[in-house]
C-alpha cells in the first residue's frame, strides 16, 4: 500500500474514531443531563405544589377572609384538587361580577384596591387588613361620610349621648347611607383607647370617654344634676348601646348588638338577582314563595347552532291582588329572570311588567283563571339555569324560583322535532302582528299545568325538522299520525295529510285541535308518530294531559 493510501486510510479511521468518541461522549452527557432532569422534576413539582398551596392558603385566609360566605367556605373545605380550587376561585369572583358581559371584573379589582388601601392607611403594628377599620373598609368600601378625631381631646357630647363635656381618646365615626343586608343610616364608631393607632369598633359611646374612670370628671348633664350616677356608666362599659336620656333608637342595646352582629357576617353577594330582591324587599313581602308559579320550557330549532327557547310562566289569578284603575280591575306583575350556563356565567337577563285586566263583573271569574307570560331566548345547545323573581306589584308578594333545562342539539341530517306543545289556545295569526306566544304564523299558548276541562279543545303544536325531500314534488315527504292513549291503550288515532302541512324548506309545522267533549275525565297521553318516507327515519314524541269534569 502506498504512503498516500496509508495516510488516507489512517485519516479516515481517525475521523471515524473522533465521530464515535464524540457521539459516545454526547450520549453519556445527554444521559447525565436526563438523569439530572429526572432528579429535578419531582423537586420542581414539589416546589410548584408548595407555591400553589401557599397561594390557596393566603387566598382563603387573607384575600377573601371577610367576604366569603359560610356556605362557600364549607364548599371550599371539601375540595380535593388544585384544579377544583382554581375553578372555585373563578366561580367565586364571577358570582360577584357586577357586569359579567365585560372582560373586566370590577368587583375583583375594587376588592384588591380596598385591601391595598387598608394596608396603607390602617396598619398599626399589625397589617391594615387585620384591623377593624380595614375589615369594614374591605367589606363595604369607603363611608359616605366620616367624622375624625385623630388626637381625641375636648368633646361636647350630643344630646343623644347624654350631653355634657369630656375628653376622648382618638376616634372616628363612619356613616353609610345604605349597606346591603344591614340597612339604611348605618353609623359605626371606631376608638383607639391605647393611642397605638389601632381603632376598634365601639360597643357604646362611652368607650371613647377618656375621663370615664376618673371620679367627678367628664360628667353627663344628668350626672351633673344628680339625676344619674356615673358608676352606672362605668359598670356598663362592656355592654352594647346607650339607654340614657335623649338616646336614639339606633343607640339602643338591641340595635347596637344587632349592628355589631351584622358587621361580623360577610357582605351580601351582589349578583343581579339579589340586587333585584333587595330593591323589592322593602315593599313588605317576607315570604318569597307567596305566589303559586308554574313554568314550562319549549324548544324550536332556528339554525344548527341556535335554538329558540320559549320560557312560559303561569300564575294563579287567585293569588294576585287586583286594584281599581279607571274603573278596570287590574293585577300587575313584575317578572325578572337571569339565565346562566353550567359554569355560572350569565348569558342574558330580562325584566318585564305584566298586567291582567278584568271588569268589576268579570273579576270573580277572572280570579278562577290563570295568567301567562312568555319569553323566547335564542340559546346555543347546552345546559342552563334561569333564576326568576316574580313580584305582585300591588301587594308586594313575590316568588323566587330556579329552573334548570337542557337546550337540545339538532343534527343537520337527522329527523328531529321541536317540543310537542299542548296548548290552551292555538290559532292562526292571520293579519295580526306577532307578539307574545307567536310562533311563526300561529299563536300558541302552552298549557303549563296540562289540565283541560271536558269540552275544551286540546291544541297540538309541533315542528318537524330535516324531513327528506320528495324529488317529484320537491316537498318534505312524511307520514304523520296522531294517537290518543288512556291507561296505555290506544283510544283514538288519526292520520295527518302531509301534503297540506305548512313547510319552510325541510321544516314542517303540525297544528291541530283535539276535541275532548266525548272523552271521559282522566289522564291521557298524546303521541305524534312521524315517519320520513325518504330516509325511513321515524319519531314518536309524546305529551301527557288531564281531562277534568266540565262542572268543576
Amino acid at each position: 500500500m502506498s504512503r498516500q493510501k496509508r495516510m488516507s486510510a489512517l485519516a479516515l479511521a481517525f475521523g471515524l474514531l473522533l465521530r464515535v468518541t464524540a457521539s459516545a461522549l454526547a450520549q453519556q452527557k445527554d444521559k447525565g443531563k436526563r438523569a439530572d432532569q429526572q432528579q429535578d422534576v419531582p423537586e420542581r413539582e414539589r416546589n410548584v405544589k408548595k407555591e400553589k398551596s401557599s397561594m390557596f392558603k393566603k387566598w382563603i385566609e387573607e384575600d377573601v377572609a371577610y367576604i366569603i360566605t359560610p356556605e362557600e367556605k364549607k364548599a371550599w373545605n371539601k375540595l380535593q384538587t388544585d384544579e377544583e380550587r382554581e375553578q372555585f376561585i373563578e366561580a367565586f369572583w364571577r358570582r360577584r361580577d357586577p357586569d359579567p358581559d365585560t372582560d373586566v371584573n370590577e368587583y375583583l379589582e375594587e376588592h384588591y384596591e380596598r385591601i391595598a388601601y387598608a394596608n396603607e392607611h390602617f396598619a398599626s403594628g399589625i397589617p391594615g387588613w387585620k384591623t377593624d377599620r380595614g375589615r369594614i373598609y374591605i367589606m363595604y368600601g369607603p363611608p359616605n361620610e366620616k367624622e375624625s378625631h385623630p388626637s381625641g381631646g375636648q368633646y361636647d357630647r350630643p344630646s343623644y349621648e347624654g350631653g355634657g363635656s369630656t375628653t376622648t381618646y382618638p376616634f372616628e365615626t363612619w356613616f353609610y347611607r345604605y349597606l346591603p343586608g344591614i340597612g339604611s343610616g348605618i353609623e359605626i364608631e371606631f376608638v383607639d383607647p391605647t393611642g397605638s393607632g389601632e381603632y376598634r369598633i365601639a360597643r357604646n359611646p362611652d368607650e371613647k370617654d377618656a375621663m370615664l374612670n376618673i371620679p367627678g370628671a367628664g360628667l353627663t348633664l344628668n350626672e351633673e344634676l344628680g339625676l344619674s350616677n356615673k358608676a352606672d356608666r362605668v359598670a356598663g362599659i362592656q355592654s352594647f348601646g346607650y339607654s340614657g336620656p335623649g338616646a336614639r333608637e339606633s343607640d339602643s342595646e338591641f340595635s347596637r348588638l344587632a349592628l355589631y352582629t351584622d358587621l361580623q357576617r360577610p357582605p351580601q353577594v351582589n349578583d343581579v338577582l339579589e340586587k333585584n330582591l333587595l330593591a323589592t324587599a322593602s315593599t313588605g313581602a317576607v315570604d318569597t314563595s307567596a305566589l303559586n308559579v308554574a313554568t314550562k320550557v319549549d324548544f324550536y330549532r332556528a339554525s344548527d347552532n341556535t335554538v329558540m327557547t320559549a320560557l312560559t310562566i303561569q300564575t294563579d289569578n287567585s293569588d294576585l291582588t287586583f286594584k281599581d284603575v279607571g274603573g278596570i280591575q287590574q293585577a300587575r306583575l313584575n317578572i325578572y329572570g337571569k339565565v346562566t350556563n353550567l359554569s355560572g356565567r350569565r348569558i342574558t337577563s330580562f325584566e318585564d311588567p305584566v298586567t291582567t285586566d278584568a271588569s268589576v263583573e268579570e273579576l270573580a271569574s277572572a280570579k278562577d283563571r290563570k295568567s301567562a307570560y312568555q319569553r323566547v331566548l335564542p340559546l346555543s345547545p347546552g345546559n342552563y339555569k334561569v333564576d326568576l323573581l316574580i313580584r305582585d306589584i300591588n301587594s308586594g308578594a313575590q316568588t323566587v324560583k330556579s329552573v334548570g333545562f337542557e337546550v337540545p342539539k339538532y343534527a343537520p341530517d337527522k329527523l328531529a322535532t321541536s317540543t310537542l306543545v299542548l296548548a290552551v289556545k292555538l290559532q292562526a295569526m292571520g293579519d295580526q302582528l306577532p307578539g307574545m306566544f307567536s310562533i311563526g304564523p300561529f299563536k300558541v299558548l302552552p298549557n303549563v299545568a296540562g289540565a283541560y276541562k271536558r269540552g275544551q279543545d286540546v291544541g297540538i303544536y309541533m315542528q318537524v325538522y330535516n324531513a327528506g325531500i320528495d324529488q317529484t314534488t320537491l316537498r318534505p315527504s312524511v307520514d304523520v299520525e296522531y294517537a290518543l292513549l288512556k291507561d296505555g291503550k290506544e283510544v283514538f288515532k288519526q292520520a295527518e295529510d302531509w301534503r297540506g302541512l305548512s313547510d319552510s324548506g325541510q321544516r314542517l309545522t303540525l297544528a291541530r285541535l283535539l276535541p275532548t267533549s266525548t272523552l271521559a275525565p282522566g289522564d291521557y297521553e298524546i303521541a305524534v308518530r312521524v315517519r320520513d318516507r325518504v330516509s325511513g327515519q321515524s319519531l314518536s314524541p309524546t305529551a301527557k294531559f288531564q281531562i277534568t269534569d266540565d262542572k268543576k
